[in-house]
């Protein structure tokens, strides 16, 4: 056989081999992106595209520092297809996964060949912890995988132009970069990649350098132009426009420490072995302190091994520092730090997803000689070169624990549960219900991020609104109003607070006022009043606590009405407005809350 041949069949088996392995992760993650549902951001992103026409304006609005028309683009398809349609969001997830993973084993094969030794930075990139958690959040999906797909298809694309010089390469080196840009910003660092890869492992001719570099820039002039226009002119959910700062050094120093020591690291590494849970679907990386130590060593030791061996290691661990830097850090810098604190967000792997395929090539490149190089080592390769493979054995094993540590929580039956039981309700009672139109439990959708696309007349009016009355507060008379409990289940509303009790049959009110001793002061908020009647005729109540003062119906014969009332104090104040007397009963203030005695719509929760 001749030696072609030979290479032949080899390449065959490196390739056979890489599809498996992209195939069996395929199984292995699906297990996990089945269990999951929406949750925060996705709910906020659907019932936007719900409510907005496909325009520019909807499209380029930047979402605290994100753009993502793509990604809006889909949500707004998703908005009319269902709605949460799990299905389809989870076969694009899948879809995704597996063109990320076969444009990363294209890319590999380019750069170094048909070398046995790509399926290791394959195979980290298969396993790694540091993506699991972007899997789990549908919004991130629609950021980081198509990032991951991007970037490789980019690089492979302009490593094509720069061996033969054809400019269609060129061409689709940009439009793989736009389409990384139409769903993250971060994929505007791919062109400086291709520049520092170039530059650093590659030879073209300055002229052949020069023709690829005018459309990059003239892409990344454009596209900035766009985006810092938006970052400066849309109005965030708080009805606020952001103005982007740096923080101050300390700081930054803390974030830039605690997302490589605790976040970086340990997932490459096949960590963080443990997770702090973050509700029943998502959670933070949490490596033990002693790990993170040991972590640390072992990278430095990688390090100075590959420096000291291959020839221009020291560069490519310079891209993967930059890159985690400019890429990683100065984002949620500029974004979300103040917010949260280094302390929390040096914890979120899915900040580093689409950087699990950089530090892939950047293993590559510090260790695997590029195809066709020439004295790619600084010393001759010893009887020790087989070392590594302890190492890639204890990070696959750390990689499968802490994915399986991941997947060890409900992940998304506990929101699934929740939007189904609360969808059965509405589907129960009967057509023009009165329903407290309250916000969902901080599980689903934290109302403290998402304000009103967290209230339940929002997330559940997707796809179609139901035919119930809403109401935010409930004022005047009201039959059998109902709210949601912590199940998602539709029960009477009881005012949770002080009583006034009945005093004999009624207490008359008419034009001077009538007060009422509460049984303990109220201190200083907004309340609602529960006030029953028995009138003669209609009439309009007037309702003082403090200096707080609303004016409500009351109707005719036997009733009750509600006043939403700010103020303080220990007596409530009730006179009549203009109408006929009334005649008062029991009077509760405080807040409404489901009446955990009424009967529950559903009995039980939708499983």
């Amino acid at each position: 056989m001749t030696v072609q041949g030979m290479r032949s069949r080899g390449g065959d088996a490196v390739l056979a081999t890489g599809l498996v392995m992209v195939a069996v992760q395929l199984v292995w993650k699906f297990e996990l992106v089945r269990r999951t549902f929406f949750r925060q951001d996705d709910f906020h992103y659907i019932i936007r595209g719900q409510e907005s026409g496909f325009t520019w304006d909807y499209l380029m609005w930047v979402d605290v520092g994100h753009l993502l028309p793509g990604g809006f683009g889909i949500s707004w398809a998703m908005a009319r297809l269902g709605g949460y349609n799990e299905l389809l969001a989870h076969s694009m997830t899948i879809t995704l996964q597996a063109g990320a993973s076969l444009a990363l084993l294209r890319l590999l094969w380019l750069l170094f060949g048909a070398r046995p030794a790509i399926l290791v930075p394959l195979g980290f990139y298969l396993l790694t912890p540091m993506t699991i958690p972007s899997l789990s959040w549908w919004a991130a999906v629609l950021e980081t995988l198509p990032l991951q797909l991007a970037l490789p298809m980019a690089l492979s694309s302009h490593l094509l132009y720069v061996r033969d010089g054809r400019v269609r390469h060129v061409v689709a080196a940009c439009a793989w970069t736009l389409f990384g840009l139409v769903f993250f910003v971060k994929a505007a660092f791919v062109p400086v990649l291709m520049l520092v890869i170039t530059a650093g492992w590659l030879t073209p001719g300055w002229m052949r350098l020069w023709r690829a570099w005018v459309p990059y820039a003239g892409l990344l002039a454009a596209y900035s132009y766009v985006f810092f226009t938006g970052l400066y002119s849309s109005v965030q959910i708080n009805n606020a426009t952001q103005t982007p700062g740096l923080p101050d050094a300390g700081v930054a120093g803390e974030f830039f420490w605690m997302l490589g020591s605790r976040g970086l690291i340990p997932s490459a590494l096949g960590g963080p072995w443990q997770w702090r849970p973050i509700g029943d679907d998502y959670a933070m990386a949490a490596p033990p302190e002693p790990l993170v130590w040991i972590g640390l060593a072992v990278v430095a030791a990688v390090v100075a091994v590959s420096v000291r061996w291959r020839r221009r290691a020291w560069l490519a661990w310079l891209v993967l520092l930059g890159y985690f830097l400019l890429a990683d850090v100065v984002p949620v810098l500029l974004g979300r730090i103040e917010l949260l604190g280094p302390g929390i967000l040096g914890y979120e792997l899915r900040y580093l997803a689409a950087t699990a395929t950089v530090v892939a090539v950047v293993l590559g490149l510090a260790f695997i000689p590029l195809e066709g190089e020439e004295r790619p080592w600084l010393r001759p390769r010893t009887r020790l070169r087989w070392a590594w493979a302890p190492l890639a054995a204890a990070v696959t094993a750390g990689s499968v624990w802490s994915v399986a540590a991941y997947a060890d929580r409900p992940l998304g039956a506990t929101v699934r549960g929740y939007v189904a039981t609360a969808r059965q309700a509405l589907s129960r009672v009967p057509e023009g219900t009165v329903v407290l139109d309250t916000h969902v439990p901080p599980g689903v959708a934290a109302a403290a991020f998402f304000h009103d696309y967290a209230l339940h007349s929002k997330l559940l009016g997707v796809p179609d609104p139901w035919p119930v009355t809403w109401q935010r507060e409930l004022s005047g008379p009201v039959q059998q109003p109902m709210t949601f409990d912590a199940r998602g289940r539709l029960r009477p509303v009881a005012i949770r607070g002080l009583r006034v009790p009945q005093r004999g049959n009624c207490v008359p009110v008419g034009p001077d006022e009538v007060r009422f001793r509460l049984p303990g002061r109220l201190p200083g908020g907004a309340y609602t009043a529960q006030i029953t009647y028995l009138n003669s005729a209609e009439t309009t109540l007037s309702v003082r606590l403090g200096l707080g003062v609303t004016q409500v119906r009351a109707g005719k014969d036997l009733g009750r009405t509600f006043a939403r009332i700010p103020g303080e104090g220990a007596e409530l104040a009730l006179r009549t407005d203009g109408g006929p007397d009334a005649c008062v009963g029991e009077i509760r203030i405080g807040h409404p809350v489901p009446d955990e005695d009424g009967a529950a719509v559903p009995p039980r929760s939708a499983e």
